[in-house]
């Protein structure tokens, strides 16, 4: 796929650049598999070129994450049931790439970290798409959707980019380490993120072992009615 994407990109230069750099990185936040991270290295390598201004190149970089992850939140919004329950053309489309078993595992790391797990969701390639689908078909607000999933693509694309440009000399090298590096940072993550929920598991355990018991309260006995027919002593004699 990165031969794909050099060859559609390769010998372009000003807004056509731009346009189809743009039109990439839309299309692989809706899920299709193409490589992200590549586009952005060799929009970065245009600029090493002299075919873009860099600064460009970023900010459309930025701007193609954040609209692909939006159109397939959207998605999530207004096909999540249907995608569940597999009605419609579309909505079986879709869950070819958004299938169950994946939407049941996210949903689960949805529960245990939070929202947060949209900005985590970045940096694995293999769950971005079911993660952001599955923000819109929980309902997630929107504005918290952009928020995180923009501070991650505020730390990815530009820098991307930039070595790009940086290395351009040497492009096959980078995307090499670039290649190398995700599988670490992935393999990383993923054992954090197990580690992260024995730990819970591990504590809530203890917790329940550790937890006093509480006595049960003995129920208080009713007073007795006074005897009828007592007489008191200031009426005897």
């Amino acid at each position: 796929m990165e031969e794909l994407v050099r060859h559609l990109l390769v010998g372009l230069s000003g807004v056509p650049a731009y346009l189809s750099v743009f039109g990439v990185l839309v299309f692989c936040g809706l899920g299709l598999p193409l490589p992200e991270d590549f586009s952005l290295i060799f929009g970065g390598y245009l600029a090493y070129l002299g075919n873009v201004r860099l600064p460009v190149m970023m900010a459309v970089g930025f701007a193609g994450i954040l609209v692909g992850d939006s159109l397939i939140y959207l998605a999530g919004r207004r096909v999540g049931g249907r995608v569940a329950e597999g009605r419609g053309v579309v909505a079986r489309l879709i869950a070819r790439i958004v299938t169950p078993e994946k939407r049941a595992r996210v949903e689960k790391l949805f529960h245990g970290h939070g929202e947060k797990i949209v900005m985590l969701a970045r940096f694995l390639p293999g769950v971005r798409a079911v993660t952001y689908f599955t923000a819109g078909s929980t309902r997630m607000r929107y504005t918290h959707f952009i928020f995180f999933d923009g501070l991650a693509a505020l730390a990815s694309a530009p820098l991307f980019v930039f070595l790009g440009y940086h290395f351009g000399s040497e492009l096959e090298l980078i995307t090499r380490k670039i290649r190398e590096g995700q599988i670490a940072v992935i393999a990383v993550v993923l054992a954090a993120v197990a580690g992260y929920l024995l730990f819970k598991r591990w504590r809530a355990a203890a917790q329940k072992r550790e937890a006093p018991v509480t006595p049960v309260a003995q129920p208080v006995p009713a007073p007795q009615p006074a005897a009828a027919g007592r007489v008191s002593d200031a009426t005897s004699g």
